[in-house]
């Protein structure tokens, strides 16, 4: 018969094994929103690791006398099933938090493990709680990382999907504050609504112009963009102005000469690192992952910058 503490650290170690079991699942979720190779690596590596932990944790509840609920795996794959179905329609900052309120949980629970095994003399399930202490004392920075990057601007770690890149436009143009001029809005409106009728006719004409026409259209429609941004400015309506220029750099239809980096087309890779190392705007990283992505997509280069935000964002959220 075990003890009151003991089972108190059974009943721990079961919830942690049901929760580990939903973080693996959603890791896996996570690698197909991962922006580079070596993100989509840790976060495979990170499910792996995960697995690896769950069997340590069912080899504790065993030592300790108890059986390991063998629903936990399918439970974890529902849960995290669940939670990657309803965060598509959440903006992408809320999906993070939901994974690092989990990851908190963890780490709590681990911390509470590790006591209760110091006071049940149970050295190995103390080295255990160490281990888990650690890894998810990790994967809360790391988490902590991604959101002052998405904060920042990016580039994060991770991808929104288009849903939820939908959704938190949505979200930021619900609370963008009213201190545009009525004027100035006016004439930006009267302007996009001016040049509509040829867009629109410019897209009608390349739907039947094959995949020549196609890429001329696309290169007419950023071309309009820029001169909308233009006109927009020139009327006063700076901020409208900003959020277009913001918009056109964030999908990477700035002109080359737009661009924060100087020459940046004819710089080969290792000057493009170089280059990117040295920025310190992660709107100006932004303009250059979403222009490399849209043109060379070097993969060292989307690398670099992804890298340098994520010291940014470290270095803002205070995590050394």
């Amino acid at each position: 018969m075990t003890t009151p503490d003991t089972s108190t650290l059974l009943a721990q170690l079961r919830t942690v094994l049901d929760l580990t079991h939903t973080e693996i699942q959603i890791a896996e979720t996570r690698v197909a929103q991962a922006r580079t190779d070596a993100v989509r690596t840790e976060l495979t590596q990170n499910a792996e690791n995960g697995r690896l932990r769950a069997e340590a944790i069912e080899t504790a509840i065993r030592d300790l006398g108890g059986y390991p609920d063998v629903l936990g795996p399918i439970l974890g794959r529902a849960a995290a099933a669940v939670k990657a179905l309803t965060e598509q329609a959440e903006p992408f900052d809320e999906a993070l938090l939901g994974d690092l309120a989990l990851e908190d949980q963890l780490l709590d629970r681990s911390r509470y493990i590790k006591a209760l095994a110091v006071a049940a003399k149970q050295s190995d399930i103390e080295s255990l709680a160490d281990r888990l202490i650690t890894a998810h004392s990790a994967t809360v920075q790391w988490l902590t990382t991604v959101l002052a990057e998405d904060a920042l601007g990016g580039p994060a770690a991770l991808r929104r999907t288009p849903l939820q890149a939908a959704t938190g436009a949505a979200v930021k143009l619900a609370n963008l504050p009213l201190t545009w001029s009525t004027r100035g809005v006016d004439r930006a409106l009267q302007f996009l609504r001016s040049a509509r009728p040829a867009i629109d006719d410019a897209v009608a004409r390349g739907a039947h112009a094959g995949e020549i026409a196609g890429k001329a259209l696309a290169a007419s429609r950023d071309g309009a963009l820029a001169s909308a941004e233009k006109v927009i400015r020139r009327e006063g309506a700076d901020e409208a102005a900003d959020i277009l220029h913001s918009a056109r750099a964030s999908t990477g239809v700035l002109d080359s000469d737009e661009l924060p980096i100087e020459g940046f087309d004819d710089l080969n890779v290792t000057e493009a690192v170089n280059a990117v190392k040295e920025l310190t705007d992660s709107a100006d990283i932004r303009a250059i992952v979403a222009y490399e992505e849209a043109n060379k997509n070097r993969a060292r280069v989307v690398s670099a910058a992804q890298t340098r935000v994520a010291a940014i964002a470290q270095e803002v959220v205070g995590i050394s």
